[in-house]
């Protein structure tokens, strides 16, 4: 059987998380997660090349041949949005970069392919990465989360991770 190595990204500036899983037929298994850590005294061009670099180093160690990262929402503060946005763009740089193929999901969408609904929360999330994956501890709210981008896209064929928005409206955080 063919064995697809997924890297998932969860952005942020500060803590981006990372999470590689191997899909072999129908089968998910688990291969290494963790966070990639920005300095808070740096200034924003190395924080973002600390995001580059890292990323970079992820997809040397493990080799993925496919990517997901998720999709930035709009937030409150638009400050926020703007700096995650280009936390984003810097993760998305090194996965270009490494030319590797790369899928886009909300949050809504990894939710519901992870859970079964889009208003679950993180602890929710982290507990059904847990499950999916024979976890034998829960990984931290960051790399559970890419972890959970992974498992949406490895699931994007057939699950709900994939399923095409247009025609259907959000309601109670499910697609209707």
């Amino acid at each position: 059987m063919n064995t697809v190595r997924i890297l998932g990204i969860d952005p942020g500036l500060r803590i981006t998380g990372f999470g590689v899983i191997d899909k072999v037929g129908q089968k998910l298994a688990y291969v290494a997660s963790g966070c990639i850590k920005s300095n808070d005294n740096d200034s924003l061009p190395l924080r973002l090349k600390t995001l580059l670099d890292g990323i970079g180093e992820v997809i040397a160690t493990y080799t993925p041949s496919e990517a997901a990262i998720e999709k930035v929402f709009v937030n409150v503060n638009p400050q926020s949005t703007l700096l995650l946005g280009q936390a984003r763009g810097a993760a998305v740089s090194a996965l270009v970069l490494a030319n590797l193929p790369v899928a886009e999901y909300t949050a809504l969408q990894i939710k519901q392919a992870v859970v079964g609904h889009g208003k679950a929360a993180k602890e929710q999330v982290a507990h059904m990465v847990t499950r999916l994956l024979q976890l034998p501890g829960s990984p931290s709210a960051d790399a559970a989360d890419a972890l959970a981008c992974a498992i949406c896209h490895a699931h994007g064929g057939q699950g709900l991770g994939s399923l095409a928005t247009a025609g259907f409206r959000v309601r109670n955080g499910r697609l209707v």
